[in-house]
């Protein structure tokens, strides 16, 4: 009965999610209201409030589900992998194709002006897997955690422009320039063992 009261549970969780993600195309989050929210979802306000305290606690629970996604294809792009090289473009690309997947949710993270603080989730969620899973294969004069939040934080304004352009160019094309640029910084990364 516990699995059927879980999955239960996770449905209503993502019809709430689904919901709010499909109103915030019409209207701004103050705009917005549970009763909306819930009457889109099919359900009601206790319910409601048995999953969440408001809102933005939902937003918040839809952007860290679409950032686990991004971490999950973050570490796909290296899966497998002994070393890649920084100009390897299918290395980069796993993460546009997600992005590109979501465009909605990613413009909402990426600029930051829905919810506070969504730009360095962003950044944090892919630093951490970087400074855990991926070390430099060469020296480098500066340390490499400074260099991992210089990469990540440098490419969140490379996302930045790609959803000011309304994601115009392709995934593989916007992978093709982050790999450019990174290869201007440094050569490749081991991938450390699990």
């Amino acid at each position: 009965m516990k699995g059927t009261e879980d999955r239960r549970i996770l449905r209503t969780q993502k019809k709430l999610k689904t919901a709010l993600v499909d109103l915030l195309k019409e209207k701004s989050l103050t705009e917005l209201t549970i009763t909306e929210v819930t009457k889109q979802a099919d359900c009601n306000r206790v319910t409601f409030y048995s999953h969440y305290k408001d809102l933005n606690e939902l937003l918040a629970a839809v952007v860290e589900e679409h950032l686990d996604g991004l971490v999950s294809y973050f570490r796909k792009s290296f899966q497998g992998m002994e070393r890649f090289s920084s100009t390897d473009v299918q290395r980069h690309l796993p993460i546009f194709e997600y992005i590109h997947q979501h465009q909605f949710i990613f413009r909402l993270i990426i600029t930051g002006e829905v919810l506070p603080g969504s730009q360095n989730q962003f950044c944090e969620s892919l630093a951490q897997v970087a400074a855990t899973e991926l070390r430099l294969e060469e020296d480098s004069d500066i340390e490499i955690p400074t260099l991992n939040y210089f990469m990540t934080y440098g490419s969140l304004g490379f996302f930045l422009y790609w959803t000011k352009e309304d994601f115009k160019d392709s995934p593989e094309a916007m992978a093709g320039k982050l790999a450019l640029l990174h290869g201007k910084m440094y050569d490749g990364a081991v991938v450390l063992e699990e």
